[in-house]
């Protein structure tokens, strides 16, 4: 399952990076592909970050979603040893996770300000080229400048070039067709996927502490609210992220060639076909909802009927 499902990213995810840095063909003179070279298209220049990025986010999302299940639970009052490794286990291999994602992710947005400018001016409202770039945490991108923010000066340059001289492109160096849409929400997009990063790394910081001094988890309550909430944390930072790679890359379906309103499909037959795939995972996902829901009452049923028992477990059995 493991080496199937990381395949499976690895195909995903490197289709992906082309469209954002394409390579491995040429043009001629009528706009025909030509001198395709599959494995320069496998392996371009985007899929040495993106790949592990996208996998690391994955490992993150299972763990602390996981973890929270079993975090909900030991709030209800369950702190037997189930639940305990249910939530340290899953929980340790997010929190190890997470600080080498920040270093892939971080990597990731400096390729993005070299090889597409434009994307990078988006998410980070640079409105003039220039260094001594600003850093804005959240607000509203406006023509004016960005409104309603935080700003760190010289951050931006810094983060691009390790330098507050480093030159970063602005969107006054973009022509206005070639520019992403809606930058409110993919500046937005951006900070609350890294917001959200900072603080699962917070989070992880929190349990290795704690486990380094006694040997166990925090025993406070708020440890636990947190975990709870962290699975749905990851999974909005990974939802995030995505609405950064394709909002960003608008309005190219890939990068500097084709355009996504040149992309839109003549085949007959798209909405049977994605009706059909929704009906099946709607059906899909409402039966493992009902299954999931059945055990937990089963499991439910029988802490009780073990409750109200004269004995144990183990000494009813021997009776």
């Amino acid at each position: 399952m493991v080496i199937t499902g990381i395949g499976g990213a690895f195909s995903v995810v490197a289709a992906n990076a082309w469209m954002n840095q394409p390579q491995g063909f040429s043009l001629d003179a009528a706009g025909k592909v030509i001198d395709v070279e599959p494995l320069k298209v496998l392996w371009n220049p985007a899929t040495s970050y993106e790949v592990p990025h996208m996998i690391l986010a994955a490992y993150m999302v299972t763990g602390f979603l996981v973890a929270s299940i079993y975090a909900v639970g030991m709030l209800r009052g369950r702190r037997d040893r189930l639940h305990r490794l249910g939530l340290l286990i899953p929980l340790t291999v997010a929190c190890l996770v997470t600080p080498i994602q920040l270093f892939v992710g971080d990597t990731a947005a400096r390729e993005v300000a070299d090889h597409q400018p434009a994307k990078f001016a988006g998410m980070e409202c640079i409105q003039k080229s220039g260094d001594d770039q600003t850093e804005y945490v959240g607000g509203i991108c406006t023509n004016d400048g960005v409104k309603a923010s935080i700003p760190i000066p010289d951050l931006d340059s810094y983060l691009v070039g390790f330098s507050a001289e480093t030159e970063v492109t602005g969107l006054n160096d973009i022509p206005a067709d070639e520019r992403p849409p809606a930058n409110t929400l993919l500046h937005l997009a951006f900070d609350a996927m890294v917001g959200i990063g900072t603080a699962l790394l917070a989070l992880g910081a929190w349990l290795g502490f704690v486990w380094w001094r006694r040997r166990d988890i925090p025993r406070t309550r708020w440890f636990l609210r947190a975990v709870a909430i962290s699975g749905a944390g990851a999974v909005l930072a990974l939802w995030f992220g995505w609405i950064v790679t394709e909002v960003g890359r608008q309005p190219w379906i890939v990068q500097g060639y084709m355009r996504t309103s040149e992309a839109v499909t003549e085949a007959q037959g798209i909405w049977f076909a994605f009706g059909g795939v929704l009906l099946l995972y709607a059906g899909l996902g409402t039966g493992a909802v009902l299954v999931l829901r059945a055990m937990s009452r089963r499991w439910r049923d029988e802490e009780s009927d073990e409750a109200e028992a004269p004995y144990g477990p183990r000494e009813a059995a021997a009776k």
